[in-house]
C-alpha cells in the first residue's frame, strides 16, 4: 500500500517557539502579512505581541480580528476581500481552530474567487492561496497541521468541509506556553476534540502506518494528561503533553481522515452553536459504542494505548472498558448533554434528518468502521440528547 502524506513543510514545536516567527516569515519571503486572530487574543495582548515581533523583523502587519468561534462565510468573505485589497503576501493565524480555519478559507477564496461553497468536499481547489503560518493557542483542533477547514454557510447553516493540499499551512508554530491561560472548559472541550481526532484516525478506513503511530502516541499523551491540564492549568508538563498530543492527532487525522463523530458533530455546531470540541465530546461515547463491533481489535488497541485494558484481556472486554471510560471522562469534565446545554428537544428532533443528511454529505461517515444509514444517525442523535 502506498501512503501519500500531507504535512506542513515546517513545524516548530516547543516552549518559546513563538519567538521563531520572524525567521519563519523571512524564510517564506513574507514581507506584508495579515494577522488573523480573534477578540480574545486581542484583549489578552497576544495580537499586539505577535504584531510587535513582525514589525521589529521588518514585516509590519495589519490585524483582522473579526473571527468568531464557529467560522461562517460572512467573516471569511470580509477577510478575503481585505486580503485581496490590501496587497498582503502572507497570513499569520493566531488562536484556536476558528481563526486558523478562517485564515485558511480566506486564502483560498482570495486566490480563487467565487463562493466558498464552490470548494466544499468533494470539489477541488484550483489554486493555492497566500502562504499561511498557523500559531495555535489551544491544544485541540490540530488545524495548524491539517489539510482541512470547516466553515458554516451563513445562507444554509451547513457546516462545509473543505479539503486539499492547497489548505495545508506553510508553517506551524506550536508553542505550549500559549495554552497555560486556557480556562478549564476550553481545555476540556479542545482536549476531547483532540482525543476524538486520534481515535477516529486510528479506526478510519483510511488509516495507514504513519497515521497509526501518530494516533496511538496522541491517545497516550492526551488520556494521561487531560484531567491534570483541566484541574491545574499551570502544570507545564501537562500543558506540553496536551499540545504535543493535539498536534500528533492533527497529523493523524489529516492523513487518515475523521469519521462518524465529526460527521455528526458539525451539524450540531452549525444549527445550535455548540463549540466544535464540545459537540464531539457529546457524541464520542455513544458513537464509539455504535461503531466498535465493526472494528473490535482496533478499538481494543485504542483502549490499550490509553492504559484502559488489562494485559491479555480480550477485545470485547477492552472495548467495554473504553466506552465506559469515555462516559466517565465526560462526567469528570462536566460535558453537558445537548439537553443540558439548553438545546430545545422538539427543534433538535425535528431537524435530526437534516443533520443526518448533512453529515452524510460531508463524507466523514463513510470513513467509519460501521457506516450508518441516515435513519441510524437520526436514532443516534436522539440517543445522545439526554
Amino acid at each position: 500500500m502506498i501512503t501519500r502524506l500531507v504535512l506542513p513543510p515546517q513545524v516548530l514545536l516547543g516552549g518559546g517557539a513563538l519567538g521563531e516567527l520572524p525567521g519563519v516569515t523571512a524564510g517564506l519571503a513574507i514581507r506584508r502579512p495579515l494577522l488573523v486572530s480573534d477578540p480574545t487574543m486581542r484583549e489578552m495582548g497576544l495580537t499586539d505581541r505577535v504584531a510587535a515581533l513582525l514589525h521589529d523583523s521588518g514585516a509590519p502587519c495589519a490585524i483582522y480580528t473579526d473571527t468568531v468561534p464557529e467560522p461562517t462565510t460572512i467573516e471569511v468573505e470580509r477577510g478575503a476581500e481585505l486580503l485581496r485589497a490590501g496587497g498582503f503576501d502572507g497570513l499569520v493565524a493566531l488562536g484556536g481552530g476558528s481563526p486558523i480555519d478562517t485564515a485558511k478559507a480566506m486564502a483560498i477564496l482570495a486566490a480563487n474567487g467565487g463562493r466558498l461553497r464552490d470548494y466544499r468536499v468533494p470539489n477541488p481547489i484550483p489554486a493555492r492561496g497566500a502562504p499561511l503560518i498557523a500559531i495555535p493557542t489551544t491544544a485541540g483542533t490540530g488545524s495548524e497541521v491539517t489539510r482541512f477547514t470547516v466553515v458554516t454557510d451563513a445562507a444554509s447553516d451547513e457546516k462545509m468541509l473543505i479539503a486539499g493540499l492547497a489548505i495545508t499551512p506553510a508553517a506551524a508554530i506550536v508553542d505550549w506556553e500559549l495554552t497555560v491561560t486556557m480556562p478549564p472548559r476550553l481545555t476540556a472541550d479542545t482536549g476531547i476534540d483532540a482525543l476524538t481526532h486520534a481515535i477516529e484516525a486510528y479506526v478510519s478506513r483510511k488509516a495507514n502506518p504513519f497515521s497509526d503511530g501518530m494516533a496511538l502516541s496522541a491517545m497516550r499523551l492526551i488520556w494521561t494528561n487531560i484531567r491534570t491540564a483541566c484541574r491545574d492549568g499551570q502544570n507545564e508538563a501537562a500543558r506540553e503533553a496536551m499540545m504535543l498530543g493535539a498536534t500528533e492527532a492533527g497529523l493523524a487525522f489529516s492523513n487518515a481522515s475523521v469519521a462518524l463523530v465529526h460527521g455528526m458533530s458539525r451539524p450540531i455546531g452549525a444549527f445550535f452553536h455548540v463549540p466544535h470540541g464540545l459537540s464531539n465530546a457529546m457524541l464520542l461515547p455513544a458513537i464509539t459504542e455504535f461503531s466498535a463491533q465493526a472494528a473490535l481489535p482496533r478499538y481494543a488497541e485504542c483502549a490499550a494505548a490509553m492504559g484502559l485494558a488489562e494485559p491479555g484481556e480480550g477485545d470485547q472486554a477492552a472495548v467495554a472498558r473504553l466506552v465506559e471510560a469515555l462516559r466517565v471522562l465526560n462526567r469528570d469534565l462536566d460535558v453537558p448533554t445537548p439537553a443540558r446545554f439548553g438545546i430545545d428537544r422538539a427543534r433538535y428532533i425535528e431537524i435530526a434528518p437534516i443533520m443526518a443528511a448533512q453529515a452524510l454529505a460531508s463524507g466523514s461517515p463513510a470513513n467509519n468502521p460501521r457506516v450508518p444509514s441516515a435513519e441510524e444517525m437520526v436514532a443516534l442523535y436522539a440517543r445522545v440528547f439526554g
